[in-house]
């Protein structure tokens, strides 16, 4: 329990809130962890404590290194930021090719809204998107396990129309989107309800008018 309310702590602090709390954010959003230690909310925790979260952590949230002018021990978000870093090492999609599937987890009761307005980024910098299936044992990140709707992206398309897509360094594919900060639905391939309990999927192709009473019949929305 005390892990997961340090990784809690650290995910908001190097994701959201370093900058609202004046630390000193280095080149590719890294925080030096004894400056961690010394703010209040951290200072019962450890480097050991800190090392044991980043090693554990099943989605690789975290990347830790010595700092290779200093020595001086350094953590970043691999991903998940809403406050702008300078050089966070992310790899630039050119191939469609190089990523069969990409989707986006969510839950059945956005449906209504994402199908009319597509997919925002809202405060954050990137839209997520996991580069397999959620029970592919390859995908540590990308989704929340509770997910129950998968939107998978017609990456061809959205390549061929300018959109940038990146891959971070624990494989999340992130996108800015458009202008706006937008997927929108033109790009969506397929959407898929997850039955969480038999672990079945269910298919809603887009632009059907049939695709809601498909649901309905099934008994997946109400």
């Amino acid at each position: 329990m005390a892990d997961v309310r340090l990784s809690k702590t650290l995910s908001y602090i190097l994701r959201h809130g370093a900058a609202k709390m004046n630390l000193n954010i280095l080149q590719g959003g890294f925080i030096y962890v004894d400056e961690l230690l010394r703010l209040p909310q951290l200072s019962r925790y450890t480097i050991d404590d800190i090392t044991r979260v980043v090693d554990t952590n099943d989605k690789k949230r975290y990347f830790m290194e010595p700092d290779s002018e200093t020595g001086r021990l350094k953590i970043r978000a691999n991903q998940g930021h809403t406050m702008q870093v300078a050089d966070l090492e992310l790899t630039r999609i050119t191939s469609a090719a190089d990523f069969p599937v990409v989707l986006h987890g969510t839950y059945i009761k956005n449906w209504q809204s994402i199908k009319k307005q597509g997919l925002s980024k809202m405060k954050r910098n990137h839209v997520h998107f996991a580069c397999g299936e959620p029970d592919d044992a390859k995908v540590t990140s990308g989704m929340r396990k509770s997910c129950d709707l998968l939107i998978y992206i017609d990456l061809e398309k959205a390549l061929a129309d300018n959109l940038e897509f990146y891959i971070s360094a624990n494989n999340v594919i992130l996108s800015s989107g458009n202008r706006d900060g937008v997927i929108e639905p033109k790009y969506f391939k397929r959407v898929m309800h997850r039955d969480r309990q038999s672990g079945g999927l269910h298919s809603e192709k887009q632009k059907t008018n049939s695709s809601i009473m498909y649901w309905q019949q099934h008994g997946k929305l109400c």
